[in-house]
Order: structure tokens, then sequence, then C-alpha cells
């Protein structure tokens, strides 16, 4: 590989992508994200300035002695309740910090719509060509889809989601146009980063690169994606020079899909903190999945760790398998963010998957096998903290200032509730009630 420079990956991103970008024509797509964020943020206080919400009897974090949360404007106060606040009954309920789903694919899914039965697959090229299939032939579309799924992840405790949604010539960017519509219909409840997606490859399917610029150039996304450089489009340098010229010329992040494994999957990522390192990109690059790095030998993985951790690359997984889950706890060792997600639910890829991240975080306990508290609690530690790291987003852990995103359950303990998954009675977002004992107030 050639020795890197911004000229040359631009230019070699460019002719690629056919791009013709400008910088009179492309508003940055991160300032259309930080004013979507300002405005959710206005949606979430207007008509509640100066308005106090009093959470009583609750207990944060399975405390033993109840206590009064105080809201102001949304946001964690450590001052006494003013006479007259409104105040919600928590009647002795655990309070915990919602959770993030770090990696989600909500324009495939038929959450609730008709049963789908699935045919064989072997490869992602099978799953791609039933993807196109099954987008054809709903009746509902994307926008509605989409929508049904992510109010449900909020009635189950979500606060924020990255939406991955797939641009391809097969569908254009109805896929980023649906998530987007549903992310304005939910900014009061659940804070949303849209993923361009490229599904079907950038190099391997023409046309593709082109539409990725367009999204970016446009304003409807807050990342650029990517697939398996080597394994599914056999154009390492290629796929990702074009992916990191779009993202730097757009100021958007990178999130890129990882499956490959041994020798393939390393070479990726070497090429990925590369090109981070090359374009100054560090803490706007994600690699999502990224099954070769479990079976690495405790050297070879602090050698890569180091390499994330200097570079602020986080990473995502969805614990598919004990063999397959991300090292999580050696990773942070070295700084390294890792967040939770969901992946594809009820979609062509398979049948199952809710979207509920209180569930994620036990199968992440159960893949990994853990037994004592402390684990359980770091379970709930990457679905809740370890996703906000990888969205930007503040902790919501009950500090004055933090954001008032909490659910309220009935148990004993935390380990308890991330065993028993106890229906969440109430979902607080930006200090208002979004959603009661599993129904999402639209």
């Amino acid at each position: 590989m050639p020795a890197l420079s911004r000229r040359t990956m631009l230019a070699g991103a460019a002719a690629l992508a056919g791009a013709t970008a400008t910088a009179a024509g492309a508003a940055p797509a991160q300032a259309a994200s930080a004013d979507r964020a300002q405005a959710a943020t206005a949606d979430r206080t207007a008509g509640h300035r100066s308005r106090t919400v009093v959470f009583r009897d609750v207990r944060p974090f399975g405390a033993a002695k109840a206590t009064d949360l105080v809201v102001v404007d949304g946001r964690i106060s450590d001052g006494p309740a003013p006479h007259g606040a409104k105040v919600v009954d928590g009647g002795g309920r655990i309070a915990l910090p919602s959770l993030v789903d770090a990696h989600i694919h909500p324009d495939k899914t038929t959450w609730g719509g008709s049963w789908v039965s699935r045919r064989p697959a072997s490869a992602i090229a099978d799953y791609v060509a039933q993807d196109v299939e099954l987008f054809r032939a709903q009746r509902r579309p994307v926008g509605e889809r989409a929508y049904g799924l992510m109010s449900h992840a909020v009635a189950r405790g979500t606060r924020g989601m990255r939406a991955h949604a797939d641009v391809a010539p097969a569908y254009g960017l109805a896929g980023v146009e649906g998530v987007a519509e549903a992310r304005e219909r939910l900014r009061h409840a659940l804070d949303v980063q849209i993923v361009a997606f490229p599904q079907h490859g950038v190099i391997r399917t023409p046309g593709t690169a082109a539409l990725l610029e367009k999204a970016a150039r446009e304003g409807l996304i807050d990342m650029i994606g990517g697939i398996d450089p080597i394994g599914f489009d056999q154009a390492l340098d290629e796929q990702l020079d074009v992916v990191f010229g779009i993202a730097d010329r757009h100021g958007v992040g990178v999130d890129i899909h990882l499956h490959d494994r041994g020798e393939k999957g390393m070479r990726a990522m070497r090429g990925i903190v590369e090109r981070t390192r090359a374009l100054s990109l560090a803490g706007k690059v994600t690699v999502s999945h990224v099954f070769c790095l479990p079976g690495l030998t405790d050297r070879e993985l602090g050698t890569i760790a180091t390499d994330l951790g200097e570079q602020d690359i986080a990473l995502t997984t969805v614990a598919p398998s004990d063999s397959l889950v991300l090292p999580i706890a050696r990773l942070r060792e070295h700084g390294v963010r890792v967040g939770l997600g969901s992946d594809g639910v009820r979609d062509s890829w398979s049948p199952f998957g809710d979207a509920d991240m209180l569930h994620r975080a036990h199968i992440l306990g159960w893949v990994t096998d853990v037994r004592l508290d402390d684990e359980l609690n770091e379970c709930y530690r990457v679905a809740t903290h370890g996703g906000a790291d990888v969205m930007g987003l503040a902790h919501a852990d009950f500090r004055p200032g933090a954001p008032a995103d909490f659910v309220l359950v009935r148990g004993e303990c935390l380990p308890q509730v991330v065993v028993d998954m106890p229906r969440r009675d109430v979902v607080v977002h930006g200090g208002a009630v979004v959603a009661r004992d599993g129904e999402f107030l639209a």
C-alpha cells in the first residue's frame, strides 16, 4: 500500500465516487446533527422551563434507601424542589439509567407486520438478495416500520440509538429517509444517529458510492458506513478511500461493519487505523462486530487495542456468541469505547430480535457466562454508558447536571434486574415520561 496522505486518499475516493462536492455545496452533516440535537432538547423542555418534576420514592441503582429525584429543565438537580412542583410517584421502584442501542437496523425490520418465512442463506450475498425481495414485498413504508420498532425500543427504556440504514441502487436513499422520518417523530423521546450503510458493498455495486456521497452532502446522515472491505467488497484500499474520503469532505463520522476474521479482518483494522490517523478523524470512527479481535493472543490484542485507544476508535458488539463477543474489559484497559447493540430485528436475516437493550444486556451476560454481581452490573453498564460513549452522549448517571433519562422498574437490585428483565414501568427522557407500563406514549 502506498504512503497515505490526504491528497492521495481523497483523489482516489473522489474518482471512485464520482464526487463533485465543493466547500460551498457541502454543508457539514455534523452541523445538521448538532442542530437536530439542539432542537430535540428544546422540544423536551418546551413548556417546562422554570418547572421542576420530582420523581418521589425511587431507589437509584437499587439503593437500600429510597429518595426523591429532582429534575429541572430535563436534568438532574441537587437543589430542593420548589413548592408546587409536579410529582411522579415512583412507588419504591429502582431507578436505572436508560439504555443506548449502539448498533441497530430499523429500516430492514418487519416488526409489527405479518410473519415472514425465511429461506436458507449461506453468505452475505444471499442475505442481501433476500433483503431486496423483502423490501419490495413490504406494504408499509420504511418510515412506518422504523417508527414502530424505534418507539417500541423507547418503551423498553432506550434513550439513544445508532441506526444503520441500507444505501444501494436497489433502494436509493429510501432507507435513510424513512429512518430520518421516524427520528423526527421521536425527537422528544429518543436521540438517534443515522449511518448510511452500504450493505451491498461500496465498490462491488456500482452507484453505491455516489449515493453515499449524496446522503452526506445533503446532510441526511451522521455517519458513513462500510462493510468487510476484503471479504465482501474485495477492495480494501478502494472501499476505505471512498468511505473515509466522504467522511472527511462532509464532516461526518465513520461506522464500518467488519465480520472478516483472521488476517483479513486485521488488515482491514490496520487500514482503518491508518486512515483515521492520516485524516485526523480521531474520535469519529467506529468499527462494528469486529470478529477478528476475539481470537487474538493477549499480546496481539494489546497491540491493536493500543492503536484503537490512541486514535479513539470506538467498537460495538451485539454479543452474538461466546466466541465472537468482544473482549470488553481488556479493550477498556486501553481506553477503547465499547457499546452494545441489538443489530437486526425480525428482518430477512433472522426472525429473532426485539430491540430491548435490557434483554441484550442479559444476552451479554449469558454468552460470557457471568455469575457475579459486579459482572452483571458491568453488562448493564455496557448497555448504557458504553453505548453513550460510542454515540457521544452524556452519561445518565443521576449526578447533578446529568440528563434525566432513566427507567423505573420493580426489583431488588441491579444484578437481579439484568437477570429477570422486569417490565419498564416508567420511562423518562429529558425529564418527561415517554412510556408507561411497557407502552409508548405518542
